[in-house]
């Protein structure tokens, strides 16, 4: 057997919100981790749809991200990035 070789290896306090909401088409399920990591970003987690990404207001600006990170059609990206903008 072969040594096993870490980039990193760490342990870290998170905070993690759990919330659930009904959109207009679709609802949502998502986990909200925040920890020292990301620059101060957010992983936000799409349990049902099994999709994430390392949000933060920057992210929330950026044309097609939210659209692209879980899948989504222009109105419900827009009622997932209301949300986050409040959440994040």
């Amino acid at each position: 057997m072969t040594d096993r070789f870490f980039l990193y290896d760490d342990l870290v306090n998170t905070k993690t919100r759990f919330v659930s909401f009904m959109g207009e088409n679709q609802r949502f399920d998502l986990a909200l981790i925040q920890s020292d990591r990301y620059y101060g970003k957010v992983l936000v987690l799409d349990i049902q749809g099994n999709r994430f990404a390392i949000i933060g207001h920057d992210d929330l600006d950026e044309e097609g991200y939210l659209e692209h990170a879980f899948n989504l059609q222009e109105e419900d990206a827009e009622e997932l990035r209301s949300f986050l903008r409040e959440a994040v």
